[in-house]
């Protein structure tokens, strides 16, 4: 069991390092093309179809790039497809999705305080869901609203919203983020793989034949393109939002990752914008700082909206986190609730060793966590994974004001 153990930590290590490596690869190829294209410059002595060009200079030596918007007259001798990384990365982040929340589905995926489900029936309603969003996605591009790119993007936009909302009343809040980065990404990949790059294979094949390519085929693969364009860091965000639980483990959770798709288009309205030398729209930084303190306030979010005490404004002020009057009760819940996995020698099944590294088994270990476990279980709803060993809102309202009343007291 330990070797097992031990042989599945590092298998899901080797797939988080391939899924990292691919990720860089496409979206760095990805971000380079949007710019390139936006760059481009239309000049008089460009050959017959070519839509503009651009001269780039890196790595000691010049570049000469240009554009086709159909195809050029003959086939070239060799041609570059950019397809490998997006597959690799789906493939890649789909196997994470197996290792972690699959194999590990009563800890990561499944919260029986959400919805009461078994692993088998989570995991369908993963995959179901990853399928949804690709269908809907695509016959929404199909469908005459597919005409006006920025309404299509509207109604994807509430799509997305909504998934969002529907993921927390499903899963974890870190499988819900998850999911959510995993929802979009899927759509994404599968423009690459289901429209865009066929799209170029019938113009590759009409050029083959002497035939004059469609320019509808061009124009359809650069529509979803620029979908994948705006999606890329929302993903991101949702990738690494699992290391943050103060993002995935709060109440307004899933406002916070509408928010955040409103920040992926702001931030690459301004690349966009820049890149195609049209200025540099500042604003865009603004309304993007605006929306993330938005999200640190929602994070936290007080009475107002949620009907819950601010533990800070009510808690008397104590010097240290040992000596404070919450303690015993705090050390009490951190040995029922925490102590089966983070101990010395764990007891939870399949867990080896204590998670981080972080031990809770006696006043000092605790106290010199304070801050981790206020936040993990205090702030938000990450730990324990998937409420595991029942912990109440009033426990969680004990750490908090266990910490909040010892740090005020410290400042005092």
């Amino acid at each position: 069991m330990y070797e097992y153990a031990i042989a599945w930590e590092w298998l899901a290590f080797a797939a988080r390092w391939f899924h990292v490596v691919t990720a860089i690869a496409w979206i760095g190829s990805s971000f380079y093309f949007i710019a390139l294209d936006l760059g481009l410059v239309k000049r008089p002595h460009l050959p017959p179809g070519a839509y503009g060009e651009e001269w780039q200079v890196h790595g000691g030596g010049f570049y000469h790039i240009q554009k086709y918007l159909v195809a050029p007259a003959q086939m070239p001798e060799h041609l570059t497809w950019f397809k490998y990384e997006s597959y690799f990365t789906w493939i890649s982040g789909f196997l994470m999705l197996c290792i972690v929340y699959y194999g590990g589905a009563d800890l990561f995926l499944i919260d029986r305080h959400v919805l009461d489900i078994t692993p088998p029936v989570a995991i369908l309603i993963s995959l179901a869901s990853l399928a949804f969003g690709w269908i809907v996605y695509d016959l929404l591009c199909k469908s005459p609203l597919g005409r006006n790119t920025w309404g299509l993007m509207a109604v994807l936009y509430v799509v997305l919203v909504f998934m969002a909302w529907g993921y927390t009343q499903l899963f974890t809040g870190r499988a819900a983020f998850l999911h959510l980065g995993a929802f979009t990404a899927t759509i994404m990949s599968a423009n690459v793989f289901m429209i865009i790059i066929p799209n170029q294979k019938i113009v590759v094949a009409d050029l083959i034949a002497g035939r004059t390519p469609d320019p509808k085929y061009g124009q359809v693969a650069k529509q979803r393109s620029l979908h994948n364009n705006y999606l890329t860091l929302p993903v991101i965000f949702f990738m690494l939002s699992n290391h943050y639980p103060l993002a995935f483990g709060t109440a307004f959770n899933w406002v916070i990752a509408a928010l955040v798709f409103l920040m992926g288009v702001t931030i690459r309205h301004w690349f966009n914008t820049t890149h195609a030398r049209k200025g540099r729209p500042t604003w865009t930084w603004i309304v993007t700082v605006i929306l993330f303190i938005l999200i640190m306030w929602l994070s936290t979010v007080p009475k107002l909206l949620t009907g819950d005490t601010d533990a800070a404004a009510v808690a008397p002020a104590f010097q240290q986190f040992a000596g404070n009057p919450h303690f015993p009760a705090v050390k009490q819940l951190v040995s029922t609730r925490c102590s089966m996995c983070h101990a010395t020698e764990p007891a939870y099944e399949g867990v080896v060793r204590p998670p981080n590294g972080v031990i809770l088994e006696n006043d000092a270990e605790i106290a010199a966590h304070a801050r981790e476990i206020y936040i993990q279980a205090g702030r938000s709803h990450a730990m324990p994974p998937g409420n595991v060993t029942d912990i109440t809102p009033d426990e969680r309202r004990l750490l908090v004001a266990w910490f909040e009343s010892a740090v005020e007291g410290k400042k005092q």
